[in-house]
Formats: C-alpha cells, structure tokens, sequence
C-alpha cells in the first residue's frame, strides 16, 4: 500500500516507517506539522527543523505547513490539506503513525483517513514497550533525548543518546516515578540521529540546553549530514 507516513524526527515516527516498510508497504512520502509552541496537546515540537536534514537522507519527499494555534482542530484542518496533498502528487492510499498508546491521537488520524478514504497503518500500537526500546537499539536507531517534562528525568538526559544500559535505566525510573517507559504521555521527545533508513547520519554542529528545575529542552541550531 502507498503510505504517507507522519513524521515528527523522532524514534517512534521514524520505526513506524522502518516496521511499514517490513511489512512491505510503499511510504512515498512524509508529512510533518510545525506547531505553533510547545503546548501543542498534539503534535510533537523540539527540533523539527531537522526532519528536513532527515527526509534527504531516507530520500523522500516532505510535504509540511506551519500552524497559527495550538487548537487541536485546527492542526487537524492543516493535516488533512497536507494529506490531500499528498494524495494528489503521490497517490497515497494511506498513513502510517509510530503511536503506540495515544487513543486521543489515533482517533483523530482515524477520522482525518475516514474523511479523505485513507486507511491507518499503526505498526507500533500496543507493543510491549521494554521490548520496544531494547528492539531499537538492537536494530542501531541511534536517537538522542530533546526534551523531558517527567518527575525521574532529569536535564542529564538532555541531548544523550540512548544505550542498552539507559534503557535498563530508564525502566528502574519508570517504575519508580509512573511515566511510560517509551515516552508515550510526552514525557520526553526524542530525535533519530542514525538507522537502517538513512543514507547519512546527522551530525549535531551546535546547540543549547534549556532547564527550569522541572523540564527541559535540548535545541539544536546547527546540524550537517555525514
């Protein structure tokens, strides 16, 4: 099936397209939404800037839009234009999204695909998330952390790339603190650097590191492909 794939930069989105592409899938194409903030209850914000850096190296053609507001509907209405567009240039049959969770975010894909005759391919939903995270690194996704919001996460995960160890980690801290060990809630964000899709791995030049006591955000400003 042609698929646009959802693509936020991150490990999930970024394995929702490798697990697609297993499964025999054609993703032609990616979609991506620049929220207006941080506050977005929807869409995914730190560093998407660099899903530009990423589709060159996956080699595929990225369609995306800014949004003017953080209200859900109105991120929805820029999601369906996109996937008209879509459907038009790529002849699209349907979406894949890396949510694994997230009723609140599948049941709007669900009724953006019902709207336009799409089907929704979700490789990712209900998966064993301790076995979610070793696969991932198993299958060298190199990622990093961009931002944690979660009691247990603190401004040292800021800009780490995740090991077998740190998942080890990350699963002792999960249980003690009740956050989803694959970030789903939003605990944390996170960026692909290297898999098995790219042709080169990005390579960070320069960048900040913000912290409040509570959250943080790891923000890049300059990246390069290697």
């Amino acid at each position: 099936m042609k698929l646009a794939a959802l693509f936020s930069g991150g490990k999930d989105s970024t394995f929702a397209i490798y697990q697609a592409k297993q499964e025999g899938h054609d993703v032609t194409c990616l979609v991506t939404i620049f929220p207006l903030s941080d506050e977005s209850q929807f869409l995914h914000y730190p560093n998407l800037a660099m899903t530009m850096f990423q589709a060159q190296s996956m080699k595929l053609p990225q369609l995306s839009s800014s949004t003017v507001s953080n209200d859900t509907n109105i991120e929805l209405s820029e999601l369906e234009f996109l996937l008209v567009q879509a459907k038009q240039a790529f002849g699209i049959e349907g979406i894949v999204h890396g949510g694994i969770l997230s009723e609140f975010q599948k049941n709007h894909f669900e009724n953006v695909c019902r709207k336009l005759n799409l089907k929704i391919i979700s490789p990712l939903w209900n998966i064993d998330q301790k076995e979610y995270m070793k696969k991932l690194i198993e299958l060298n996704f190199n990622y990093i952390i961009t931002s944690v919001s979660s009691d247990g996460l603190d401004d040292s995960w800021l800009g780490r790339e995740i090991t077998k160890d740190d998942v080890d980690i990350l699963e002792k801290l999960s249980i003690k603190h009740g956050f989803n060990l694959s970030f789903e809630g939003g605990e944390a964000e996170s960026l692909v650097l290297n898999c098995p899709l790219f042709a080169s791995s990005l390579k960070i030049v320069k960048s900040n590191k913000t912290w409040n006591g509570y959250r943080g955000r790891f923000e890049i400003t300059e990246a390069i492909l290697e």
